[in-house]
């Protein structure tokens, strides 16, 4: 099947989302879990050991500075990730979606390198996260602390995980039915939010 960026959009209204079986294959098909995973924004957990970490201030973080890099970064195999289901096809229409505002990244900086990131969609009070990396230890996970500090800024409720991992099962990431997730789509989807690019206090203040 191919691809257009008004496909995602419509696709993530009714709770599906796209992948490929490979970087190689040219299609994509439709993905509806039994069982997603999500983040409360206002329950999303940072460990003590990570607020030690920002607290450092290791990375410089940007917003939306470089998302076409970002998508790349997180489809390249590795070490750990020897597949990957974001093709060409993923990679082009997410980045339209970026041009037009409704893709967003956030990205984790040292030297002026790109070290970690991640990227994603936001509809209504929903940000539905698609893909993350890191070539640096904990670039990614501050990305999604300054994500979620980014979302309660705005007014967000809900972060998409898709699936959930022992990783993001550290944020307060929660495994809940289909038809419990189509409820929380159909009441947030409509509720329409802007995704601010600057926290408006200290990163930390948002977790307390």
């Amino acid at each position: 099947m191919f691809l257009s960026d008004k496909l995602i959009i419509n696709g993530y209204k009714r709770g599906i989302f796209p992948m490929a079986e490979s970087a190689d294959d040219p299609y994509i098909f439709w993905v509806s879990p039994e069982k997603r995973g999500v983040i409360f924004t206002k329950e999303f957990y940072l460990t003590k050991s990570l607020k030690k970490i920002i607290k450092k201030n290791e990375f410089i973080i940007k917003v939306n500075h470089n998302f076409k890099t970002v998508i790349l970064c997180c489809s390249q195999k590795n070490e750990k990730r020897t597949n990957t289901w974001i093709n060409n096809q993923i990679i082009d229409n997410y980045t339209k979606l970026f041009e037009k505002g409704l893709a967003k990244s956030v990205e984790c900086y040292q030297e002026n390198k790109l070290v970690g990131g991640l990227y994603g969609v936001k509809i209504g009070s929903i940000f539905f996260g698609e893909s993350m990396f890191s070539y640096k230890t904990n670039a990614s996970k501050v990305a999604l602390v300054y994500l979620a500090a980014l979302l309660k800024e705005g007014g967000f409720k809900v972060i998409d995980t898709q699936f959930i991992t022992e990783h993001l099962k550290q944020f307060g990431a929660k495994e809940i039915p289909k038809n419990t997730y189509l409820k929380i789509l159909e009441r947030y989807i409509d509720q329409e939010k802007t995704f601010p690019t600057k926290l408006k206090k200290n990163i930390l203040d948002y977790f307390n």
